[in-house]
């Protein structure tokens, strides 16, 4: 059973001139996987920004608005081996969300030159 989609569009723009102008900024949102996964990237101001989608539409899904005791570089949206996107909780995220009713993450992400979108799905356990 579906228990929350969530979904989110930024302008990538917006994401590129966050992170060249505010040091630290990358860090506070994206892991070190993150990171080392999009700076690899042609154009991977588009990847930062469909993983910053990724995020907002993850806590849109779970239908409860920012929890205290998660962190955005905790929500990570990485591809498995077959190259689809995969979300995974991380740290005192993972912990704090574990005390919710258990969930599967699903996620599709977008991209192009000017936007990002993710969609989230949510299914109950």
């Amino acid at each position: 059973m579906i228990s929350g989609i969530g979904t989110d569009i930024i302008e990538v723009a917006r994401v590129a001139e966050k992170m060249q102008r505010h040091s630290g900024f990358r860090e506070y949102v994206f892991s070190p996987a993150e990171i080392a996964y999009c700076e690899k990237m042609t154009g991977k101001y588009e990847y930062y920004a469909a993983r910053f989608a990724a995020k907002e539409a993850f806590l849109k899904a779970l239908g409860k608005g920012w929890q205290s005791g998660t962190y955005f570089n905790e929500i990570e949206t990485l591809p498995n081996e077959d190259g689809k996107p995969e979300i995974s909780l991380l740290g005192n995220t993972k912990a704090t969300l574990e005390k919710l009713p258990g969930f599967r993450i699903f996620v599709s992400l977008s991209h192009i030159k000017e936007f990002a979108v993710a969609f989230v799905m949510l299914e109950k356990l």
